[in-house]
């Protein structure tokens, strides 16, 4: 089952040296999931082959142009190619109106139903389940509402064992139940265990996406254990005075959030456009918590 994220901009607030402000692709299982939204976004997405009527839900994280200025557009561009399929929309409640006055003045009426959920920047809510994935939204510090969004994979089905399956010939009618640990009876009263048979179902797996935020105690339990933690890094720690002027977080400040929450693997983004070169941003959080990477347009990262 895929679970992997796009990275399509990860500037800050000025595009620069080819990189564009954020917005990310999350594949669940072919279900595809967009995470903020800033300008140039459906270039992006046309750019790195991904189909915008595919997307279902669409993740605003605040109101900063940079992590929604290329939602207008991409909406538009759906209606125009014909979108159906309804959208689901989780951003602050000013999106809403922001979105109305634009449609109203452009003389625009969408052809498919965009829902609209507010989210909460107060605490920590679930703003999406289904039956295999829990989505998160929670609290962050920046200079307007903001909240994060954390991905919660559901229970993993365990493995058939292929080889004993086909010596055993078992019918295929059973696999799916002993996928969920059900033993099973044939007409002919074989009994098909399903501890023999499975492997251990592999463990669920988790994502946040903190964009622009202080590191501050407020967030840490809501992303506790995730196995990719992306986190901005607009500044090196050099630059701290200035990254709590902005409520921004430094490349070492991240370090420390991934290593206190214990995250299989931090991704680096939202650099400031002052950074030609990232490296300095990587050795500095490297230093604190070794798993570390920077995020690449037009990559994809495994949770």
């Amino acid at each position: 089952m895929k679970f992997e994220v796009l990275i399509l901009g990860n500037s800050s607030a000025t595009p620069m040296y080819e990189r564009h402000p954020s917005s990310q692709v999350l594949n669940f299982n072919e279900q595809l999931f967009l995470i903020d939204c800033g300008e140039g976004t459906q270039m992006q997405l046309f750019r790195y082959g991904i189909k915008s009527n595919k997307i279902s839900h669409v993740f605003i994280s605040h109101l900063h142009g940079d992590h929604y200025f290329g939602l207008v557009g991409l909406l538009s561009s759906m209606n125009l190619s014909g979108r159906k399929s309804e959208l689901h929309l989780y951003a602050p409640s000013a999106l809403k109106e922001i979105l109305d006055i634009q449609f109203k003045h452009s003389d625009t009426t969408l052809r498919y139903d965009l829902i609209f959920h507010s989210t909460n920047s107060e605490e920590s809510e679930v703003i999406l389940q289904t039956k295999m994935l829990t989505v998160t939204s929670f609290s962050l510090k920046h200079r307007v509402p903001t909240t994060g969004f954390r991905f919660d994979e559901g229970k993993r089905s365990a493995s058939l064992i292929r080889e004993k399956i086909e010596k055993l010939n078992v019918p295929t009618v059973f696999l799916s139940q002993l996928k969920k640990g059900v033993d099973c009876i044939g007409t002919d009263g074989t009994r098909y265990s399903a501890s023999e048979l499975t492997s251990p179902a592999p463990r669920s797996r988790s994502y946040a996406y903190c964009s622009d935020t202080r590191a501050f105690a407020g967030y840490i339990s809501a992303i506790q254990h995730v196995d990719l933690l992306y986190h901005e890094t607009t500044f090196l720690h050099e630059m701290v005075d200035r990254a709590e002027e902005t409520f921004h977080s430094t490349a070492l400040e991240a370090a420390e959030v991934a290593l206190q929450i214990g995250a299989g693997k931090l991704l680096m983004g939202h650099y400031s456009a002052r950074y030609r070169d990232l490296t300095p941003l990587l050795t500095e959080a490297k230093s604190k918590f070794s798993n570390t990477h920077l995020s690449e347009e037009g990559k994809w990262y495994l949770v």
